[in-house]
Parts: structure tokens; sequence; C-alpha cells
């Protein structure tokens, strides 16, 4: 099952009906996350402790004692077993938790695993995990967030902040800082900071969130497509001012105008957004491609190559020639601006 963070408050306000919740991920934060709300959930109200059996190869022997002492306060046994491995682990230990997993009396385990990728999950030991979590209990895989998720979870962890933020200011800071909820969390609790815990707005964002310069980049071009002249020059001389060298920012130009042609071309030939992503291996979420295609259909493919054009013979100069970079950078801002079709 794949789970989204609404499911998973949904499962969590009923935790005491399930004996095993075994998450699973690519992403480590994501499973220690789920698993800590999971104690939390279990814990609520008492003063019970919880028994960590560590992975990758947990003892398994000493989580069967665990989880048949008697609580001294009345409640359930709480055994947590984080960041295990099927493939590290024995036949015979995989079997002998999948026993424990079905023979809880007056105990609950919350396991937690991080799978590099498809294939480690699909083994015969990670399958068998599974199954018997699934069977009694909830096991759950926890996909990296996309966007829509993580504006949500910033607007969320403001008001537990008592601090308002508006909708643009999270889909900006998402922009910036990309979908780490531990990322994005930090960034919040410093800009409430900053802004006296009363409101967080683009503009607070803009001048104090993290910096990241493909976002900003991608700023830039959102602005020269809009022929925006002042302020594209004035977003350049932002990024200039904060250190970042004419080099990388020209490299991060070339990236963003090569995503645009790149989707151009597909729609061109009937594909989305999404068939680039996969057909050119990008890596995450299709997001970034689909923003491109919104700003590839203000250009013609014959002005994205004339761009793709001033960018290389730009990086040519940068490399070469001793005129100031900074002057270079601005004289090919310029070229594109102009660009017709």
């Amino acid at each position: 099952m794949i789970l989204r963070d609404g499911q998973l408050k949904d499962i969590l306000a009923k935790a005491g009906q399930y004996d095993v919740f075994y998450y699973y991920s690519a992403e480590e934060y994501l499973a220690r996350r789920a698993a800590r709300h999971t104690l939390e959930a279990l814990l609520q109200g008492t003063e019970d402790e919880v028994t960590v059996v560590e992975g990758p190869s947990p003892d398994i022997g000493e989580a069967v004692a665990a989880a048949g002492t008697i609580s001294l306060f009345g409640g359930r046994r709480v055994v947590e077993m984080p960041l295990i491995e099927p493939s590290a682990m024995s036949e015979a230990d995989v079997a002998a938790l999948c026993d424990l997993m079905g023979s809880l009396e007056n105990a609950v385990l919350v396991l937690s695993t991080v799978f590099k990728d498809d294939k480690a999950k699909q083994t015969r030991k990670a399958k068998q995990l599974i199954a018997a979590a699934e069977k009694n209990g909830v096991a759950a895989e926890l996909q990296q967030p996309g966007p829509a998720d993580a504006r949500r979870f910033v607007q969320e962890r403001a008001r537990t902040l008592g601090c308002r933020m508006q909708p643009d200011a999270a889909a900006a800071l998402v922009e910036k800082a990309g979908t780490d909820y531990f990322l994005l969390a930090c960034e919040v609790d410093k800009l409430a900071a900053a802004g006296h815990y009363e409101e967080i707005d683009v503009q607070l964002v803009q001048e104090m969130g993290v910096q990241n310069i493909e976002a900003d980049v991608f700023e830039l071009v959102r602005l020269t497509t809009a022929r925006n002249r002042p302020k594209a020059f004035a977003k350049l001389a932002q990024l200039l001012d904060l250190q970042n060298e004419p080099i990388a920012i020209a490299a991060a130009l070339a990236s963003s105008y090569l995503d645009l042609y790149r989707v151009k071309c597909g729609q061109g030939s009937g594909h989305n957004y999404a068939a680039v992503h996969k057909d050119f291996g990008y890596r995450g979420s299709d997001w970034r491609l689909k923003r491109s295609a919104e700003t590839a259909a203000r250009y013609t493919l014959r002005q994205l190559e004339r761009i793709l054009e001033i960018l290389l013979a730009l990086d040519e100069k940068l490399k070469s020639s001793p005129a100031d970079r900074t002057v270079l950078l601005q004289a090919a801002l310029s070229e594109i601006l102009e660009v017709r079709p």
C-alpha cells in the first residue's frame, strides 16, 4: 500500500487496532518520520517505554523477549525495529520475525526499512516481511512527496507555530527548497521567527528563504519569457549580488532552456512532459518539466534553438574571453530578450 500523509493520520487515529506497523521507502527520513509519528500515537497518555531492537540485522531473540514482557503500566509493549534490511537478515530470522508478527498478544511492532531501489523491494525476503506485516497490521510504502504535498506540509507547519502562511508563499518556498520535509520544516521555523510568528509572505520567502540557483534562474527564465526586461535584469543582479558565479548562472540558464526545448520537441512528437521525464531519465518529480511545458508554450521551437545558440556562445566566451563575465552575461540576457520567431 502506498501511503500519503492524510492516510497516515487516519491510520494513526486508530493505531490501537493494529499489532504491526511496517514502513518502507527509498527515503530514510520518510520511513523514520512515519515510525516516529506511530510511536507517538501508541504511547500517547501512557508511561510505557519503547524497546528498540536495532537493524539492519536485528536480534530476533531480543525482539521476541521484549514482545513477551508484561508491561508494568498495563498497556501493550511497544517494540521498535528501525532500519532493518531484509537482505542482511538470514532466511531463518526473516521466518522468525514473520512468525512473531502473527503471534503478538500484548505487544506491537513498529518496523522500518529503506530500499535503495525497486529491485531490493522485490526480493523474496522483503516480500515475506511485507506480506506478514500486511496480514497482521499495516505495511505501507512511503513515496517522495510531490509539490502539492509539500505546500500543504509547510502551511500546516506554519499553523502549528501560530503563524499564517500565504498559499503563494508556500508555493515559492517549495520551488526554492524542494520537497524534503526536513529541510522545509527548518525553513518554515526560520521564516516564522523572521516574521515574528505573524505571517509568512512571498517577499519574506524571497528575502530570507533558502537560496536555490536553479529555482531563481527559472524565475529569470519566466521573466524573460514575459519580456519583462527591468525585472529580468533586476533578478540577474540579485543572483550576482548573492555571489553566484556567472558561469554557474549561465549553466543553470542553459539547463532551464534545454528543459523547455525537450518538452517542446516532445509536444511536437505527440509526447507530454511526463514522457519526456521518463525518456530522458530525469530523477525525482516531473513537476519541473510540467512547469517547463507551461513556459515553453510561449516559444516556438526555432526561438528556443536560437536561445540555446546564444547560451552556447556565452559558455564559450565565459571560458575563453578576457572580457568581464558579468558584462558577457548581461549581453547574452539582452540577446535572449530580443529573440523573435
